[in-house]
């Protein structure tokens, strides 16, 4: 069994800046990174970025430029700096335990239990 816990959502204005966090527990071994998914009302859940345990990154073009993860593997948490946000952001966010190869996140079968992330303009 794997635990994620997410952290750090909240309201700010378009421009301003967020930092996710999520604390990553339990059994993991089976997973090598952390995917970051928002899923905005009425749409489907995107993958938005990624970081395995190497440092490698993914991000989807929505957000390159503008936001950021990396991992502190000694307090096993994994973080999402969102810069420059958008009114588009807003959003749940939520933290998958998946696979990072090559460059290409692959979705696992945990997830936190997602942040609220509103982005007003």
């Amino acid at each position: 069994q794997v635990q994620l816990v997410e952290s750090g959502g909240g309201l700010v204005q378009a421009g301003g800046s967020l930092r996710l966090s999520c604390v990553y527990s339990g059994t993991t071994r089976g997973f090598n990174a952390i995917g970051w998914y928002r899923q905005a009302p009425g749409k489907q859940r995107e993958l938005v970025g990624s970081v395995n345990w190497d440092g490698i990154t993914t991000y989807a073009d929505s957000v390159k430029g503008r936001f950021t993860s990396s991992r502190d593997s000694a307090k096993n948490t994994v973080f999402l700096q969102m810069n420059n946000l958008k009114a588009q952001d807003t959003a749940v966010y939520y933290c998958n335990a998946g696979g990072n190869y090559i460059g290409t996140y692959y979705m696992g079968n945990y997830w936190g239990q997602g942040t609220q992330v509103t982005v007003s303009s």
